[in-house]
Parts: C-alpha cells; sequence; structure tokens
C-alpha cells in the first residue's frame, strides 16, 4: 500500500501543476478520460464532463505565468482498496480557494481522478 500511497502523490503533483501551469497535456493524464468534474457552489449546479472542462483551463491564463504564490496542499487520502482511492486536497487561483474531493481509481496501473468535486472559498 506504500506505493499506492506514493503513486497517488505523484498524480496529485501533476493535477496542481497542471491547474497552476493551465497544462491540459498534464490534465488530461491525470483525469480519467470519463472524469466528472462538480461543484454545487454554481447555480444551477455545475457538472462538466473532461470535454467541456478541458477546454476551460486551456483558455485561462496561467497562476504562474501571474506569479502567483502556489498554495496547494494535500490534506488526507483515503485507500479502499488496491483500485480506489479518495483525496482531499486543496489549492488556489486567483482570489480563490478550492477544497476539492478527488476519487481516484487505478486503471491499466495508472492511479487517475474519476471524480472532482470541489467547494469554492472566495478570498
Amino acid at each position: 500500500m506504500t506505493s499506492a500511497f506514493h503513486d497517488i502523490t505523484v498524480a496529485l503533483q501533476d493535477y496542481f501543476d497542471a491547474l497552476y501551469f493551465c497544462d491540459t497535456n498534464r490534465l488530461q493524464r491525470v483525469f480519467h478520460p470519463r472524469a466528472i468534474y462538480a461543484t454545487a457552489d454554481e447555480t444551477p449546479l455545475l457538472y462538466r464532463t473532461m470535454e467541456e472542462y478541458v477546454p476551460v483551463v486551456a483558455a485561462r491564463q496561467s497562476p504562474a505565468s501571474r506569479n502567483e504564490t502556489r498554495r496547494d496542499h494535500i490534506d488526507a487520502i483515503d485507500l479502499a482498496g488496491e483500485n480506489t482511492a479518495f483525496a482531499r486536497v486543496r489549492c488556489s487561483i486567483g482570489q480563490r480557494d478550492f477544497v476539492d474531493f478527488l476519487t481516484l481509481v487505478r486503471s491499466d496501473g495508472e492511479w487517475r481522478i474519476i471524480s472532482k468535486v470541489f467547494q469554492i472559498i472566495e478570498r
């Protein structure tokens, strides 16, 4: 199980890097192609597929290009078994902080995010 924690931590670092640099190639590597993206902080509930989410990230000005201080942190990783995990992480983009609940699955030997449900906290 120790290597699972390590592998998940590496995947989560890729996730943070993808968001900080708006790197859609990395984003697509860390997310499962059938992943969902959702928040109840939008009205109506915001729900996106990866086909909808990736262009949104591609259109952003990256936090890196604005020299924003990185604020990303893994709060917890819970393993349900050999192929399923849950991570609670935090990161910031612009004036918003995010608490992300990420469900990960191991498919073809790689850990990938299958769902992202998040809370937005305005600073």
